[in-house]
């Protein structure tokens, strides 16, 4: 393993950069080049290591502090390809956690890549081939929103749909300061956020109560 990328690694404070930990993630990004040529996994502008690595990989690993690891489970809502449910599933392998990850994805295609890097690394996954929407009386621990549907949607849906959590992780881009200036109009929420280890323009969203306005 080049320490280049060892280094790269251990920007993510709170993760055991393990050189175990390392190669899963690299050989995932290999899966990820490979796929990428059949399906859309991630965006084919994205398509050197150095900036899979960057932009998702790390992106994704740098949440693992605050999901809630006296859970059972976490949910991923629209996992896409993975990001973030893979990589916190690899990341709580190598810490001996139990915790169950629920990866959340509509696309048929997209499943069967969530359960080939499962089976590859034996991960402790769940890969539910499901509309989200439709899903009710849910109860898990974290909840993780990566671009997935604009924040006042997915708060909609959890407060529908999930009867009991802990805390919602959103990832917030380069509009999010509005998006979430905006959403408090509708919202009361107990939160609070840090910057991104992986751009200036983003910030991560740690939210631990929400409660609907009413006019």
């Amino acid at each position: 393993m080049d320490n280049v990328i060892l280094n790269t690694y251990s920007k993510i404070y709170h993760l055991d950069v393990s050189r175990e930990t390392c190669n899963e993630l690299e050989s995932l990004i290999s899966m990820i080049q490979e796929k990428n040529r059949e399906i859309n996994i991630i965006s084919k502008k994205i398509l050197e290591k150095q900036a899979i690595r960057e932009r998702h990989i790390i992106d994704s690993a740098q949440i693992i502090d605050i999901v809630d690891l006296n859970s059972n489970t976490t949910c991923d809502l629209g996992t896409g390809g993975g990001m973030p449910g893979l990589i916190v599933a690899i990341a709580m392998k190598n810490m001996k956690s139990n915790m169950k990850i629920y990866l959340y994805e509509k696309s048929y295609h997209k499943c069967i890549f969530l359960k080939e890097v499962s089976r590859r690394f034996n991960l402790n996954t769940e890969v539910i081939q499901k509309d989200i929407f439709k899903v009710k009386d849910i109860e898990t621990g974290t909840i993780m929103s990566r671009a997935f549907k604009p924040m006042p949607i997915v708060l909609d849906l959890i407060n529908e749909n999930f009867k009991k959590y802990k805390n919602i992780i959103f990832f917030m881009g380069k509009s999010g300061k509005k998006i979430l200036n905006d959403t408090l109009k509708e919202w009361d929420l107990d939160y609070e956020e840090r910057k991104s280890l992986t751009s200036q323009d983003s910030f991560i969203l740690n939210i631990k109560k929400i409660k609907k306005k009413y006019s």
